[in-house]
């Protein structure tokens, strides 16, 4: 068994390796998962006890080593909240994904009791797309580890994203490693001549097709010509000291400094960063707020231009006026909602609003808050911030006096295609992504979360224009090169003339459709497996 447990182990090593930030070693993705299905076909051949239990074990080391070494710096964006709050929080990335990759191996494995391996091999897949999918879709969502994010920095390879999404990608990834593994297994077993020719076909073919179609794709995308000038913003404002230490009118001054450095007269956008405003902001009385005036005051200058800014905001009720409402300390009556908002301002009065939808779990919000909510208290005790937050349910894109729509995607939320793409569905002509990369330190975090963000670009086929707060800072165009970027830890401004663009890709009509029908294969498979548990009793 410690050669199963070795093979799991090089697996969870070789996904590391292909894994981003890395550039030159993404085709590994290719070969990664092999060792660990020839571990559990070794186990299902043993004549051993408990198969499943062994399955289970020994896939979740090689995946738990997988996602702890490539997403080790989250402990630090997590310090912020505390250390004892940090700890069990900790665990979603870390053991949870680890545990639902697990389990879709032990589904395999059950579904092989009944039926052959071809056919269990392609559900395995399917119980991977679940995982993938419920992993972005529940309240204990984190999506980072996606197999399809592994080629955010080849993205020349994946120019077909714009018709499936990354989930495409992640069948990619198990498809070629499948072929792979039943090329060395038919080695093993002897299989005829011809069975072996006809798998070196099929694997031949499903590497270079996607490959080759991506890279033409690539090499003859034009963009139309419907320019736009963009400034974003890099202020370097160390998040530690954004509440409290640095006055918030400094912060809005270097903010307004900055892009009035490289700002021009046909400017139309200035992004700055998540909570590039952090003083807690009453909506229904922004334009009495100081720094919303310091805001317009800038703006004289660019009668044509608006600021997208991060900010902390809040809606005060005299009575339980929505179901997220909380009741106001010290106020018997009085209820509110904060938001971790994105606020569009412009030369007129007229401010729009977008609250963060897509919460990190635990530090931001509570997951299965209505269940949970008992612990609100518990956390807030312990240091935490969790369950603060209140979002919005359908995306809301900002637009300027002209007509433009930006789509406002805050942090987290760039990791999810289908969310992204409905603002793109209801006319957002660029993507603006405002961060705060600043918790997580000098850690490969920051690059994988601007690598990310490359996959946008294509499966949207729109420009990014991200601001982040301490880097990186970058233009993406729309097909997923970075035009521009900055370094990480330095004050700067940079500007681009962006192509906007208001064409619909097959994924932006049609969304996560993979991992959809996915999920009802791998649900069909659960409810096969648990009839045939029930007549074998």
């Amino acid at each position: 068994m410690k050669k199963n447990l070795l093979l799991s182990i090089f697996s969870g090593l070789l996904l590391w390796v292909a894994w981003p930030p890395t550039q030159y070693t993404t085709f590994f993705l290719f070969v990664g998962m092999v060792p660990m299905l020839l571990a559990m076909e070794n186990i299902i051949n043993a004549d051993v006890k408990g198969k499943g239990k062994k399955i289970f074990n020994t896939t979740f080391i090689g995946f738990f080593i997988w996602n702890t070494l490539c997403i080790y710096w989250v402990y630090n964006s997590l310090k912020i909240i505390g250390p004892i709050t940090a700890i069990p929080i900790t665990l979603i990335p870390y053991a949870l994904g680890p545990l639902l990759m697990a389990t879709a191996c032990w589904l395999y494995y059950r579904i092989r009791l009944i039926a052959g391996r071809t056919l269990s091999l392609i559900a395995l897949v399917c119980f991977w797309i679940g995982y993938e999918y419920l992993h972005q879709s529940w309240d204990l969502n984190f999506p980072w580890m996606t197999l399809g994010n592994g080629f955010a920095t080849t993205h020349k390879w994946v120019q077909w994203y714009e018709y499936t999404g990354v989930y495409g990608g992640t069948i990619w990834v198990w498809v070629v490693n499948i072929l792979l593994f039943l090329l060395y297994i038919g080695l093993r077993e002897q299989q005829s001549t011809s069975t072996r020719k006809k798998l070196i076909v099929s694997f031949t073919l499903v590497l270079i097709l996607p490959l080759g179609l991506s890279l033409y794709k690539y090499y003859t995308y034009l963009e139309q010509s419907n320019p736009s000038n963009i400034v974003v913003v890099q202020p370097n404002i160390d998040p530690y000291e954004k509440q409290g230490t640095i006055p918030v009118y400094t912060q809005v001054a270097t903010l307004t400094h900055l892009s009035d450095s490289i700002g021009q007269r046909n400017t139309e956008y200035f992004i700055w960063p998540e909570t590039a405003i952090p003083e807690d902001m009453d909506e229904d009385h922004i334009y009495t707020n100081n720094y919303y005036q310091q805001v317009r005051h800038f703006l004289n200058r660019y009668k044509n231009a608006n600021v997208i800014t991060g900010g902390e905001t809040h809606k005060l009720y005299t009575k339980r006026a929505t179901n997220t409402a909380s009741p106001l300390p010290n106020q018997p009556g009085m209820f509110y909602d904060r938001f971790s908002a994105a606020i569009n301002i412009e030369n007129a009065n007229k401010v729009q609003f977008y609250h963060k939808s897509r919460l990190v779990p635990g530090a931001e919000s509570l997951p299965f808050g209505n269940t949970l909510s008992f612990l609100k208290p518990v956390f807030e005790h312990l240091g935490g911030a969790t369950g603060n937050y209140t979002i919005q349910t359908e995306p809301t894109v900002l637009y300027s006096q002209s007509g433009i729509g930006a789509a406002p995607v805050i942090c987290y939320e760039s990791i999810w295609g289908e969310w992204v793409s409905k603002y793109v569905k209801q006319g957002a002509q660029f993507i603006a992504i405002i961060t705060n990369d600043g918790w997580w330190e000098n850690t490969s975090g920051k690059d994988q979360h601007l690598d990310y963000a490359k996959l946008r670009a294509i499966e949207t086929r729109r420009w990014v224009c991200r601001s982040a707060n301490t880097g990186i800072s970058a233009f993406i165009n729309q097909r997923g090169d970075i035009v521009q970027q900055s370094k990480w830890w330095v004050r700067t401004a940079l500007k681009q003339d962006i192509n906007l663009n208001s064409d619909i890709t097959f994924y932006v009509q049609y969304g996560d459709y993979l991992p959809k029908i996915g999920s009802f294969l791998a649900v069909l498979g659960i409810f096969l497996i648990g009839i045939k548990k029930s007549f074998s009793h």
